[in-house]
Formats: C-alpha cells, sequence, structure tokens
C-alpha cells in the first residue's frame, strides 16, 4: 500500500507545494507561453507529474503508471464518448444539408439582428454546447451569425461572449461529471452548486449580447426579449441542475430561453432599417431565401428533439435503476492507495457505467437520428470514424490532462498544493474562481481545469473551513468566464469566419466581459461562502 504524505520534500509543506506545483506549472508556462500545441503540452505535464509522483513522493513507478492509466481510461469513457458521439449527429446534419435548412430555419425566426444573435449565439449555442462543447458552438454560430450578414468580428465577438453560462454543464455535463469524480463529491450535490452560480450569469449574458450587437440602442430596444430570454434560462438550467440531471440541464435552458424568445411579441417585431444598414455589414448569404418544406425542417429538429426524448426517458426512476444495473465495478489493477490518515482513496475502485454513461445514450440518439435523416448505415460509420479522427489531438490532450491529474491526486500532490493554499483563509473564496478561470483560458476547457484544480479546491476547503462543494463548484464557475479568452477558442472563432492571424483583436474585444463577469462570479462565491448568501445553497 503506497500512503499520502503532505510534506516529502525536506519535510517543508511550502517546498512540498512548489515541488508538486512544477507539472502545472510547466503545462501552463508551454500553453500561454511557449504556445506548444495542447496534447504536447499535457504529454510533457504528464511526464512531469510521474517523475514527481515517483522521485518526490516516493509512489512506486508501477503504481504512478496504473495511476495515469485509470485517469487516460476515464477520459476516454465516459467524457471522450460523449463528445465524439455528439459531434457525430452533428456531422450527420451537415451530411444530410439538414444542418442548413436548420440554419435558415433560424434565419427566419426574427429579421433583427440583435434577436438573431441571441437565438443562435445564446440559444442554439447553449444546446452545441450541451450536445459537444469543446469549442464546436464558436465555430458553428460564428459561421451561422455571418451567414445572417453580421460583420466577421462582431460575429466571432458575439459567438465567444454567449459561451459562458453553458459551459459548465457542456458536453453532457462532462465537466460536473469529470469535478465530481476527481473530487469524490456526489455528483448531484457539485451540480446543485454549480446550478446556483452560472443562472446567475445567464440573465447578464443576453443583455450583454445585445449591447455588442447595436450599443446601448440595442439595450433600449430589446432589453425585455434579452431579458425573458436569459430568465427563461437561468430558471430551466437551475431547475435541471438541482432537480432533474445535469446532463440535462443545458438542453432545458437552451429550449426555455428559445421559447421565450418566440413568446416574447417584441422580439417578433421587424427592426429598423437604420438598425440592418448598422448591424448587419458582411455579406448575407443567399441560401437564405430558400424555402424548406415542413417536412425537412421537422426532420432537421429531430436530431436534439431524440436526444432530449432519450435523456429524459432516461431518468424516470425504473429506466435508471434498470440502466444502472449494467456499471461495471472493477479493483483497479496495481493500485493501492491511501490517504495520510490510511483511509482508502476512491481511485483503488473504477466504475464503468457502460448503458447509463451520455455518451452511450446520445449513441441511442445518433442512430435513431441515422434513421430519422435516411443516412446509410455505411456512411453513418464513416461520418464516425471521420469524427474520431478529426478528435485525434483532443483525445490526446484530454486522456493526457486527465492521466496527470490522476497522478497528482493520487500521488498526494494536489493535497499538498491544497493544504498551503488553504492558507488564504478567507480570500480563498475569492480566489477560487479566479483559479478555474485561470485553468480554463489556458487549458481551453473547463473539463481539464477541473481535472487539474477540482482536488485542490476540494482540499483547500476542508482546511479553511469552507464548503468543499462551493469552492469545486466555484472552480467549475469561475471557468467558464475563461473560455471566452482561451487561445483554443479564439483560434477557432478566427478559423471560423476567416480572421486567421487576428486572435489578438479578438481577445483585446473580449478580455473586459471576460474580467468583469469574473469579478461578479468572485463576489457570488465570496457572498455565498458568508451569511450575506449563503441561503442560495443546497
Amino acid at each position: 500500500m503506497y500512503v499520502q504524505e503532505l510534506e516529502p520534500v525536506a519535510g517543508s509543506l511550502g517546498v512540498s507545494a512548489l515541488v508538486a506545483a512544477l507539472p502545472l506549472v510547466i503545462v501552463l508556462v508551454l500553453l500561454g507561453g511557449v504556445r506548444m500545441k495542447a496534447h504536447l503540452a499535457g504529454l510533457t505535464g504528464l511526464l512531469a507529474a510521474v517523475l514527481v509522483a515517483w522521485l518526490a513522493y516516493g509512489m512506486p513507478l508501477d503504481q504512478t503508471v496504473s495511476s495515469a492509466a485509470q485517469g487516460a481510461v476515464f477520459g476516454l469513457f465516459p467524457i471522450l464518448w460523449i463528445v465524439v458521439n455528439a459531434l457525430w449527429v452533428y456531422r450527420m446534419t451537415v451530411h444530410t444539408r439538414h444542418f442548413d435548412i436548420l440554419r435558415r430555419s433560424f434565419g427566419r425566426l426574427s429579421d433583427d439582428p440583435r434577436i438573431q444573435a441571441l437565438v443562435i449565439a445564446f440559444c442554439f449555442g447553449a444546446l452545441l454546447e450541451a450536445l459537444a462543447g469543446f469549442g464546436a458552438p464558436v465555430a458553428i454560430c460564428s459561421v451561422m451569425l455571418v451567414a445572417l450578414g453580421f460583420d466577421p468580428v462582431r460575429a466571432a465577438v458575439v459567438s465567444l461572449v454567449a459561451n459562458t453560462a453553458p459551459v459548465a454543464f457542456g458536453a453532457m455535463g462532462t465537466p460536473v461529471v469529470t469535478l465530481a469524480q476527481v473530487t469524490g463529491l456526489p455528483l448531484d450535490d457539485v451540480a446543485s452548486v454549480v446550478g446556483r452560480q452560472t443562472p446567475l450569469l445567464a440573465l447578464v449574458v443576453p443583455l450583454v449580447l445585445v449591447g455588442l450587437v447595436d450599443g446601448r440602442r440595442g439595450l433600449r430596444e430589446t432589453w425585455v426579449p434579452a431579458l425573458a430570454c436569459g430568465v427563461a434560462f437561468a430558471i430551466a438550467q437551475f431547475v435541471a441542475s438541482n432537480y432533474v440531471s445535469a446532463q440535462l440541464a443545458d438542453i432545458g435552458a437552451a429550449l426555455a430561453g428559445a421559447g421565450a424568445l418566440v413568446a416574447v411579441p417584441h422580439a417578433r417585431r421587424p427592426a429598423a432599417e437604420p438598425v440592418r444598414a448598422s448591424v448587419l455589414t458582411g455579406a448575407r448569404s443567399e441560401e437564405l431565401d430558400e424555402e424548406d418544406p415542413g417536412r425537412e425542417v421537422l426532420r432537421a429538429y429531430a436530431p436534439y428533439a431524440l436526444i432530449v426524448a432519450i435523456f429524459s426517458v432516461a431518468q424516470i426512476p425504473a429506466v435508471k435503476d434498470w440502466l444502472a444495473r449494467a456499471t461495471q465495478t472493477y479493483d483497479w489493477p496495481f493500485l493501492d492507495v491511501a490517504d495520510p490518515e490510511g483511509n482508502p482513496v476512491g481511485g483503488n475502485v473504477f466504475s464503468w457505467p457502460i448503458v447509463s454513461t451520455g455518451g452511450t445514450l446520445v449513441l441511442i440518439a445518433g442512430v435513431c437520428t441515422a434513421v430519422v435523416l435516411g443516412v446509410h448505415a455505411r456512411v453513418a460509420v464513416r461520418e464516425w470514424l471521420a469524427t474520431v479522427h478529426e478528435l485525434r489531438f483532443a483525445i490526446l490532450t484530454v486522456t493526457s490532462v486527465l492521466a496527470l491529474a490522476y497522478v497528482m491526486n493520487l500521488s498526494g500532490q494536489a493535497a499538498t498544493i491544497g493544504h498551503f493554499v488553504a492558507a488564504a483563509g478567507a480570500g480563498l473564496a475569492f480566489l477560487s474562481p479566479v483559479l478555474g478561470w485561470f485553468g480554463v483560458a489556458v487549458s481551453g476547457s473547463d473539463t481539464s481545469a477541473n481535472a487539474l484544480f477540482g482536488a485542490l479546491q476540494v482540499t483547500a476547503a476542508r482546511e479553511s473551513g469552507l464548503s468543499p462543494e462551493l469552492l469545486a463548484a466555484a472552480n467549475s464557475s469561475g471557468g467558464v468566464l475563461g473560455k471566452m479568452i482561451s487561445p483554443q477558442n479564439l483560434t477557432i472563432a478566427c478559423a471560423a469566419v476567416g480572421l486567421a492571424g487576428r486572435e489578438g483583436d479578438l481577445l483585446r474585444k473580449v478580455l473586459p466581459w471576460s474580467l468583469g463577469l469574473l469579478l461578479v462570479m468572485c463576489l457570488i462565491v465570496v457572498g455565498q461562502s458568508s451569511p450575506v448568501l449563503d441561503w442560495m445553497l443546497p
């Protein structure tokens, strides 16, 4: 048995924390300073974590390698299993051109560019984030806005800022699922607290978007539909994450927000011509004038309806219990770890939810989508394999980052850093979202930031007397605001709208919003850690 130590280097917590932080520092420097590709930085950081665990912490090499392997397996299943299958569904809609029909359908909802920004960037972007994440919403929504006549820079900025409120529950709840896994906290508890933080962002972001599109005039003329959209989104996200399912939080929120926009008469009024002339400075796609048969429009919406229906059925208690019976539990080989008090850690056992996991449910929805859209089985398989090929570097990045996180957690490196950081005391509540923000800004992924810092946040919370669930959730909620400034997302946005090389221009436009909203989130977490707002927590 390997027993974790908190002060293995020179008997000093401070020195041990500096050594333990080396893998994280290496990853962040390689990504943010050297601009190394994410998968190479992740692999380098993993090597550093293995060496620190083995040489500084005395973890046997076979157990160190085994912990890295468990992290990589968790990265593949369930995390990447969800992402691959969700993007596969999207690729099939592109192949059958039903995605173009969907785009035209959105364009007809309103001719007001400010409302179009809410429908596409905020509501549909949230749906894409719920299904896939990892940059897909920014790329797809930017292209759709440009096709509607938006200036490319404005389209990219709007899509980046909109991709905030849904991120914590993106890819069928992957970030919060990962957070629960690496911290050992119950998923429902973590999701519940996150669901009492990010909905507050949803109240603000739609107002920010109409301001970005049309300045003060946009706020003055469209604040009613923007606020209605934000309130509906926030309520649905709160209810789903607290009382239904973390996996359905963004899907329900996206649909509720879109429904609110359709229901508000103000949103369907034609925009004044001066507004359109000043906002739509790009070239509008002539494809938008094509008429689509009602049957084909229904088929275009079918994949998303199928996913919602299948996930909803999976939440019925009897069905949920039946699916859970297929979960396999294994004693992970070559791994026998105890915490400093001698208690066995959760990493010694590995659970494999074969059927009940989100990726398998999306796969079932994908098979149904292929049938509804008339995709031949051979073509469907080819598109699935093409999706895996497209994500090959993302797969390597996620598996290496999760392997690094597991090595740091199981060797005791994260615990050492957590005990050291806990010295911040009450200030920890303010710094907690900043740590998540920094992690996502560098890695481009709330999932990766939760894997890297989740266990550290929990350890620091316990040492300082704060709620572990609150600081773990704050890591994810603060992280969503780093998404818009991450080099990965900036590059995706520029590539999507033909602005290659202008990432710096976009960064300057979105950085103030990222920092401003981060300050709001920090104040929310500080309030929730004190009697001022602690009534908000479950």
